[in-house]
């Protein structure tokens, strides 16, 4: 399937996103220079301030490059090439790399979820279609339209993660400065001009709500890295339906195997949900979930994932599984099949 032409109202987002960036700077240059330099005569924390943050500033630049340019997942070669013809030969190794369990996992395409009838091509675990990018996506987490309208996938996702904890410790560090010249120029009026105070006041207020809502989608994300989730798992707990083992023959007409969520009554919907908190199909321990994310190779693989949040090892394609699942998903099948018989 050939991709939308993405059209120039699709990139009005990221020009905004960019803008809000670059916005407090003129206003923190204003700052740093009336306050550090002219006023307190303090040379050496001009330089610091400004290091620290143009320093923050290139790494969510770089982070966001990565987001907007690379493949978020593709699934088939013909995807990656379509949407990435120009993929450098050190990111291949980092993503192609398919461990011997993984080759030898066998896959049956006609199970549910298994396979999209849009692409009509094999969906992998955990992959997904996006309706706006009209193609399937490897460990797809959701659609950023703020990213000029690509989705944040398995390849995607460290960098994104990085552009948020980036974007928050800018706009924090931002907040501070401001908020401490401002106090300054309330305790020493006499030693400040007119002007700069009220670039303080608007740049601490800006920051503060950076911060706020930049930082309350990074905790979000921080916990679903934790419990080894993506937003369209976390927020679809119906999918726990495609993992349920096979129901008995005594279930009843109404539900198919696996059932549907169509064709669940309301008290099986509620179990479902409540099973949704306690299930976490690919939760492995916090350190290894974290691992899988942000893992590197190498003695100084680290140094990538700092600057620009480096690349989701793996395939993409197969996932470790929670040892206890299985057993959870039984018991919900029980309880399903118990729901039934008392509707």
């Amino acid at each position: 399937m050939d991709p939308p032409v993405r059209r120039w109202y699709h990139y009005v987002p990221i020009s905004m996103t960019v803008a809000l960036m670059l916005a407090p700077h003129p206003s923190l240059l204003h700052i740093l220079v009336r306050y550090h330099l002219q006023t307190r005569g303090q040379p050496l924390a001009f330089g610091v301030h400004l290091l620290a943050t143009y320093t923050l500033t290139f790494m969510a630049f770089s982070s966001l490059i990565i987001c907007v340019s690379r493949d978020p997942g593709p699934v088939s070669l013909q995807d990656a090439n379509t949407t990435s013809p120009q993929r450098g030969r050190a990111d291949e190794d980092d993503t192609d790399e398919i461990e011997l369990t993984e080759s030898l996992i066998s896959v049956d395409y006609n199970a549910p979820g298994r396979w999209c009838n849009k692409c009509w091509s094999p969906k992998p675990e955990r992959t997904h279609h996006c309706s706006e990018c009209n193609r399937c996506v490897l460990k797809m987490d959701h659609h950023c339209p703020w990213l000029a309208s690509r989705c944040v996938g398995h390849r995607t996702y460290p960098a994104f993660v990085h552009f948020l904890i980036s974007v928050t410790i800018l706009a924090t560090y931002i907040a501070v400065i401001c908020v401490n010249a401002l106090l300054f120029a309330f305790r020493n009026p006499y030693s400040v001009d007119d002007i700069t105070p009220i670039h303080e006041i608007s740049l601490a207020f800006y920051g503060i709500v950076i911060t706020i809502v930049i930082g309350s989608f990074l905790c979000y994300h921080l916990y679903l890295i934790s419990t080894n989730q993506t937003t369209i798992e976390n927020l679809s707990p119906f999918l726990l339906l495609r993992h349920l083992p096979v129901l008995p023959s005594h279930a009843g007409d109404r539900l198919s195997n696996p059932p549907v969520e169509a064709e669940l009554s309301y008290s099986q919907r509620n179990l479902v949900r409540d099973a949704h908190n306690v299930i976490r199909l690919y939760d492995v321990g916090w350190r290894k979930n974290w691992a899988q994310v942000f893992g590197w190779k190498g003695r100084f693989g680290w140094t990538k994932r700092l600057l620009c949040g480096g690349v989701t090892t793996g395939s993409g394609k197969y996932f470790p599984r929670n040892p206890k699942a299985d057993d959870m998903l039984a018991r919900l099948a029980e309880e399903l099949v118990k729901a039934e018989k008392d509707r």
